[in-house]
C-alpha cells in the first residue's frame, strides 16, 4: 500500500511548476533580477553538497533541533501528565501557563544572547520555550479527554494508579500524544532556523542568511528548499515511526476494555 504522505498528484504538480518556473526564467518572461532558474538552484545544490558546506549546516542545525525536540517532548509530556491528571493543578496553575504561552518564543532571544552569547543554550532557550507547548497541550488533551469506559476498566480490574496510568491512560492517549511530537518537531526545526538567522553564526538559518547578504540567491534558494526538504522527511519519519507505535498501543488497550 502506499504510505499516505507520498502525494503522487501534489509532487506532479510541484514537478509542473518548477518546469513552467524555468521556462520563464530561461525564456525571459520572467525577468526579476534575483530569481534564479531550477537548474541554477539544482547546481547550487550540488556545489554545496560536493563542499560539505551543506552537511556541516545541516549537522549544526540538527544537533539543535534533536536536543530541543527531546526536552520538550520531555518537560511538556510531564507537564501535560500532570495536568492531564490533576484538576488541583488546571484550576489554580492552568491559568498562568495560559498566559506564558502566546508570548512569542523569538522575543526571549536579546535575553538569551545577553546570558549565553551565540551558543547552542541561546537556540535550545528559543527552541524549548516554543516547542514545548504543542506537547503540553495535546498530552494534557489526551489525558483528559480518555474515554470514562476506560477509567471504568481501571477500576474493575483494580489497577494501581501507576499501572492505570501505564497500561490505560497513556495507551488511549497515545495518538494525542504522538501528534503533539510531530508539531513539536516542526516547531523546533523552524526556530533553530530562525535563531541561527538572528542569533547564531552557524546553521542553515545563518547560511541563508549569508547567501543573501553575498547577493548569491542560487544558494539561498537551495538552502530553503533543503530547508523544506528536510521538514518533510522528519515528518514523514514520525508518521511511520507514530504508526509502528500506535498499532501496538491500539491493542494493548483494546485487550484492557
Amino acid at each position: 500500500m502506499r504510505p499516505s504522505f507520498l502525494n503522487i498528484p501534489g509532487t506532479l504538480t510541484l514537478l509542473a511548476v518548477a518546469a513552467a518556473w524555468e521556462a520563464s526564467v530561461q525564456s525571459g518572461a520572467v525577468t526579476f533580477e534575483y530569481l534564479p532558474a531550477p537548474s541554477g538552484i539544482i547546481i547550487a545544490l550540488v556545489d554545496l553538497v560536493s563542499s560539505g558546506e551543506l552537511a556541516a549546516n545541516t549537522a549544526h542545525t540538527m544537533r539543535s533541533v534533536l536536543i530541543g525536540w527531546i526536552l520538550s517532548i520531555a518537560i511538556g509530556s510531564g507537564l501535560g501528565l500532570l495536568f492531564g491528571l490533576s484538576a488541583f493543578a488546571r484550576r489554580y496553575f492552568l491559568a498562568s501557563l495560559e498566559v506564558l504561552r502566546p508570548l512569542p518564543a523569538i522575543a526571549f532571544l536579546p535575553v538569551a544572547l545577553l546570558l549565553f552569547s551565540f551558543s547552542l543554550t541561546t537556540e535550545l532557550i528559543i527552541i524549548v520555550y516554543a516547542s514545548v507547548w504543542p506537547m503540553f497541550v495535546n498530552t494534557m488533551g489526551g489525558i483528559t479527554n480518555v474515554s470514562s469506559r476506560l477509567h471504568d476498566v481501571s477500576l474493575t480490574l483494580q489497577l494501581s494508579r501507576r499501572r492505570a496510568l501505564t497500561k490505560v491512560l497513556i495507551p488511549a492517549a497515545a495518538p494525542a500524544i504522538m501528534v503533539g511530537c510531530r508539531l513539536c518537531m516542526g516547531t523546533a526545526l523552524v526556530m533553530a532556523i530562525i535563531a541561527e538567522m538572528i542569533g547564531n553564526p552557524h546553521g542553515l538559518g545563518y547560511a541563508v542568511v549569508s547567501a543573501l547578504q553575498a547577493m548569491r540567491p542560487e544558494r539561498m534558494f537551495a538552502y530553503v528548499i533543503f530547508v523544506g526538504v528536510l521538514a518533510i522527511s522528519l515528518n514523514a519519519c514520525l508518521i511511520l515511526a507514530s504508526r509502528q507505535l500506535l498499532s501496538g498501543h491500539t491493542r494493548e488497550v483494546s485487550h484492557h476494555a
